[in-house]
């Protein structure tokens, strides 16, 4: 099985979970991202187990050569010396040793096919996840940003309402009643300066007044005493 074939069987029933509650878009890369580095993490396990029995074949395998090497210097041994019955002996332990390297280089045939497809795999996963990775900022932003648009329009939305809207022209009398209020405070008052200016126009007026009085009395006086009456 391919390490993509079981990548999606092992997130696919947390992704159509996560889909299936609307769940927030950074989350679910976050587990995409979590589940292919556990994959990962794995499989580069799995594959270095297989590297090392592979080894441990290949060590048996030199050991089979060896032994079977061993009895074929006997066989000739024997042959030479005309002992062909220990020579047959001999070919047959060989013969032993030597089926079971041929049993053991089909296993360690097998084996190197499978580091290969592990390989492989990883080399893919490591590329998709570095691409995930590289993609995940971008994608973090662009969420954040919908986010941040969503509310903002949720708001002109609110602010456009018509109980909104009366809210704010209920604001903007109060404050131009507040600004009339505020003109009214000194209105028809007078600075001082133009109070000075009255009260040197009422002392003038007084004067006259008072003018007019002695005047009035001059005259009075006069006319009592006038020759007549003498």
């Amino acid at each position: 099985m391919g390490i993509f074939t079981r990548f999606r069987d092992i997130i696919s029933s947390n992704i159509n979970a996560m889909l299936d509650r609307a769940e927030d878009p950074e989350k679910l890369i976050k587990l995409m991202i979590r589940e292919m580095e556990d994959t990962l993490v794995e499989i580069k396990a799995a594959c270095a187990g297989v590297m090392a029995e592979s080894k441990k074949i290949q060590r048996e395998c030199e050991q089979l050569d060896s032994r079977a090497n061993y009895w074929q210097d006997k066989a000739e041994i024997a042959v030479a010396k005309g002992r062909d019955d220990l020579a047959r002996e001999a070919l047959i332990e060989k013969r032993r040793y030597d089926r079971r390297g041929q049993k053991l280089e089909s296993d360690m045939h097998e084996h190197k096919d499978l580091i290969n497809q592990y390989q492989n795999d990883i080399q893919q996963l490591e590329e998709k996840l570095n691409a995930a990775r590289d993609k995940q900022r971008m994608l973090v932003q662009r969420h954040i940003h919908a986010r941040r648009k969503m509310r903002a329009q949720r708001e002109i939305r609110r602010v456009d309402g018509s109980e909104a809207m009366l809210k704010f022209e209920g604001l903007e009398q109060r404050i131009d009643r507040m600004e009339s209020e505020a003109e009214l405070v000194n209105f028809g008052k007078k600075t001082s300066l133009e109070q000075e200016f009255d009260k040197l126009g009422a002392n003038e007026d007084i004067e006259k007044e008072l003018k007019a009085l002695k005047t009035a009395k001059s005259k009075g006086a006069q006319s009592s005493t006038s020759p007549t009456d003498k």
